[in-house]
């Protein structure tokens, strides 16, 4: 394959002239510039982008971090990163990770190999010690509580929306409230269930531990969670449900066998994606596709900050 320097003999100019004909220099005259492209034509010249990449030290690709594209939330977030990557002549490349450390991790040497420019994260496996360490190759955004750390982060302050959620519940007349989770080690976990035991701890009453669901990620789950359910000498009385997506799914099962809904269980979900308008389920609104447009804003800014994210109840029929 040519090289530049091929392409230079057979134009009869310097280096120089033909790295500024590809590059786009606009101080290049009119008969340099086709010299240099019939020599390229000629040669089958094709540039080294990564060399081109080494020499600008710049991608214009940013990486982005999902556990799964399969679960409409991240779909979402990417959309919003996607929209704004966009306007700014940015790529993005996906790394479904499935949580293992491993994938994780080589999305972190994407970013020390200058492979990518900044480095999105979704949903976090590795330990902060390990993501902090990457700061210095360039700049790690993370969908998470980074408030303390070397990182910058859009958050939603779980403990507190749960709280919410759980106050909600109550002053519709609830006590027994059960909660479905989905990652039951995640950080966004923990808060929540600080929040559910101080909420009971604050009312000196206690908590069914039959009443908690994890790994409750996928439509189809609020079938196993019913099922449960229905077995219980005393069921709660109302659910929280982390995902739209398996509010929707214990939905379904309590339409397909006549359980009343909020009669008998009130759900309330999270997120309001699509399926939760369809099927008026009492939700907590996030702003999915504009939390991945200021996730990308925040790659471009350069800055380090941590913004909280605002969620506002949605009342439907299933409470």
């Amino acid at each position: 394959m040519a090289n530049i320097k091929d392409i230079a003999k057979l134009a009869g100019v310097s280096v120089t002239t033909v790295s500024r004909v590809i590059n786009g220099h606009p101080y290049v005259s009119t008969i340099k510039k086709e010299a240099v492209r019939r020599a390229m034509e000629l040669a089958n010249y094709e540039r080294n982008i990564n060399a081109v990449h080494l020499s600008k030290g710049k991608t214009n690709l940013i990486g982005v971090v999902v556990p799964s594209i399969r679960r409409p939330f991240f779909g979402m977030v990417v959309e919003g990163i996607a929209d704004e990557a966009i306007k700014d002549n940015y790529k993005l490349v996906l790394i479904q990770t499935n949580y293992e450390i491993e994938r994780e991790m080589d999305a972190l040497m994407m970013l020390k190999l200058k492979q990518i420019d900044a480095l999105i994260i979704c949903s976090k496996t590795s330990d902060w010690d390990i993501v902090e360490e990457y700061v210095r190759y360039g700049p790690i955004i993370v969908l998470e509580d980074a408030r303390g750390r070397n990182v910058s982060s859009m958050f939603i302050d779980h403990y507190k929306s749960f709280s919410r959620a759980l106050s909600y519940l109550r002053s519709k007349g609830h006590h027994k409230i059960g909660y479905c989770l989905a990652r039951k080690s995640s950080p966004n976990s923990e808060q929540r269930e600080a929040a559910y035991r101080d909420f009971y701890s604050n009312l000196n009453e206690t908590f069914d531990p039959n009443y908690i669901f994890y790994d409750c990620v996928h439509l189809e789950d609020g079938e196993w969670i019913m099922q449960r359910i229905i077995k219980m000498e005393d069921p709660p009385t109302a659910l929280l449900v982390t995902s739209d997506q398996v509010a929707a799914g214990i939905l379904t099962y309590c339409k397909e066998n006549d359980i009343g809904v909020p009669d008998k269980l009130a759900i309330v979900g999270f997120d309001n994606q699509p399926i939760a308008k369809i099927m008026n389920i009492t939700t907590f609104e996030i702003p999915i596709v504009e939390i991945g447009r200021r996730l990308f804003l925040q790659v471009i800014d350069g800055s380090h900050f941590h913004e909280e994210i605002p969620i506002n109840l949605i009342e439907r029929l299933t409470v």
